[in-house]
């Protein structure tokens, strides 16, 4: 049996997800594993975590030597025990003796500077790093509409919408599937709001792009790109994600809903919809390879896509630890092959030569 373990910050996280891939392992010869980086003790290398026990069909306790193939689910914070379980999960990654299903991608913004001068250019929204209000206030005065968002950050958290009027400022962000609108009657005010913030973290500054429908919503398309039992990668599924209006949020986790890309694409001029499939096909035929030839391998990439007003696409986000929310919301019979598709291509990593898969590099090994 092929030992699979998966690794997460809580016992509980993802837990139907985890459950559903564990119920499934028999019939892959594979055996799984869950546990929390934590839980490893660094003197005898071997694991205090859960065992799926398949006669019961539940997790049990269980003491196991660290499984040789990993599937990373972790979502780190700035708690203390994300910092803790960070430099473990680098040091699993630079073993040869374990091979993860994929090995993460950097901040966002490494993310904008390893893809800014390849063909995807025209699609990324010009971004820099907050490295001081001087930036921010630089902008407004050019723009007058910025956003700013952490460059470690997920769900839409700190995600912050900035616009200047004649002599006011307007501040919007969303927060508990609430908008929360803020307005500044000068810079100073303004100011004294920005510094802590932008001190507590790295953030980084993008034009604010007309992103909504005509309900004034915003939206987005999400899709999801997965590795098949053959190592080659291919589109899962793909969904509309809709935002509350007067939002700047599409996630669902900000409380948005979900639709399915055709629904959408039929109310939408033929014209149009041809020149979005034409666009989408292009980006989704070159990003993959893009991401791999920079970093190490991944398994699966979730991809966010706004369409703008004046119909120019864009790419707002790539995540290597993505959520199935939205496609198994919009294409619910797919349920079954996304709880299949860890242990397929664990399966035929399992048949590889695992060390041509990787080599250390440290710019993706912390995230």
């Amino acid at each position: 049996m092929i030992a699979f373990g998966i690794l997460t910050l809580t016992p509980d996280s993802e837990i139907s997800y985890l459950t559903e891939i564990a119920k499934s392992a028999k019939t892959f010869e594979i055996e799984c594993f869950q546990f929390i980086p934590s839980q490893i003790n660094p003197h005898t290398q071997r694991v205090y975590g859960k065992k799926f026990d398949l006669k019961s069909n539940q997790w049990v306790d269980d003491e196991f030597p660290i499984p040789s193939i990993l599937y990373d689910r972790c979502f780190y914070g700035d708690d203390e025990h994300s910092k803790q379980c960070l430099p473990i999960v680098s040091w699993l990654k630079s073993r040869n003796d374990i091979t993860f299903l994929g090995y993460g991608l950097p901040n966002k913004l490494e993310l904008y500077e390893s893809l800014k001068d390849t063909v995807l250019a025209p699609y990324l929204p010009p971004t820099q790093a907050v490295s001081g209000s001087d930036i921010i206030f630089k902008e407004l005065e050019t723009k007058e509409k910025i956003i700013i968002k952490p460059i470690n950050g997920s769900q839409g958290h700190g995600i912050f919408y900035i616009k200047k009027n004649d002599k006011t400022f307007h501040v919007k962000t969303e927060k508990q599937k609430q908008i929360i609108s803020r307005i500044f009657p000068n810079k100073v005010k303004l100011l004294k709001w920005l510094k802590p913030l932008i001190t507590s973290k790295q953030y980084l500054l993008q034009p604010y792009l007309e992103l909504f429908n005509q309900e004034l919503q915003p939206f987005d398309i999400r899709i999801l790109l997965q590795k098949n039992e053959q190592g080659k990668w291919g589109e899962r599924g793909r969904g509309i994600r809709i935002g509350s209006t007067g939002g700047i949020l599409s996630n669902l986790s900000a409380g948005g809903t979900a639709t399915t890309f055709t629904e959408w694409l039929a109310a939408i001029p033929p014209k149009a919809a041809d020149y979005i499939c034409s666009e989408l096909d292009y980006i989704l035929g070159k990003l993959p390879q893009l991401l791999e030839d920079q970093f190490l391998p991944l398994f699966e990439i979730g991809i966010d896509i706004g369409i703008a007003k004046n119909g120019s696409i864009w790419i707002l986000d790539l995540n290597s630890k993505p959520g199935r929310k939205v496609v198994l919301q919009t294409s619910p019979e797919l349920k079954e092959t996304l709880y299949h598709a860890p242990l397929f291509y664990a399966k035929h990593l399992y048949g590889t030569d695992k060390h041509e898969r990787k080599s250390i590099y440290e710019k993706t090994l912390s995230h």
